[in-house]
């Protein structure tokens, strides 16, 4: 048994209607693998559908659904803020399942990554909150705040965070004085895990 087998096995309640969306998707011309713990389907190294099973329902997340013309109004959008582009179509019995409206729609994926169409991720800047401890050391040292700037926001956020989520006062000035010369040597928080 393959992990896509495997996966479809685990999911007693939607087995029949998972096999059959996979065989649907299958017949065509996509790469079979697992991503995110779930059956995954590829064109030319692109995304396109993934299978899904919850409670209540089964579905297909289009990775770049909303490039669709969704012509059967069958999307939603599951993740509302977090997702432009991925968009998903539920299925709460084998009867919802129209083998020719999914293929329709999986085609138009494929012709979409063949057109180079595509929704970049929206890498939107979430507000970097500077701690008051760590604000009055950047205001006293000019090259302590240069440094800090060059970093992403991402990892300007990490040193925020690390400094603001101590409790006590002491514990707070004690992760302080183990960042700046980590900030001072363009080190990141958490760069000793990374590439290991």
């Amino acid at each position: 048994m393959n992990k896509i087998e495997e996966y479809i096995a685990k999911k007693d309640n939607w087995k029949q209607e998972l096999e059959l969306l996979r065989a649907i998707i299958t017949s065509l011309p996509l790469e079979e693998t697992i991503k995110w713990g779930a059956p995954t389907y590829v064109y030319k190294g692109k995304n396109i559908v993934g299978l899904a099973a919850f409670k209540n329902y089964c579905g297909l997340w289009f990775f770049q659904g909303a490039l669709l013309k969704d012509e059967q109004k069958v999307f939603i959008n599951a993740q509302e803020g977090k997702t432009k582009a991925m968009l998903q179509w539920r299925f709460y019995s084998i009867e919802d399942i129209n083998a020719e409206f999914i293929k329709t729609y999986v085609l138009e994926a494929i012709e979409n990554v063949k057109l180079g169409k595509e929704i970049k991720a929206d890498r939107f800047k979430k507000e970097v909150t500077i701690p008051d401890e760590l604000a009055e050391k950047l205001s006293e040292n000019e090259e302590l705040n240069s440094k800090f700037e060059t970093f992403t926001n991402s990892k300007q956020r990490e040193f925020c965070e690390y400094i603001s989520s101590a409790k006590r006062a002491s514990t707070k000035q004690t992760r302080l004085e183990k960042i700046i010369p980590m900030i001072l040597n363009g080190l990141g928080l958490y760069d000793k895990y990374k590439n290991c």
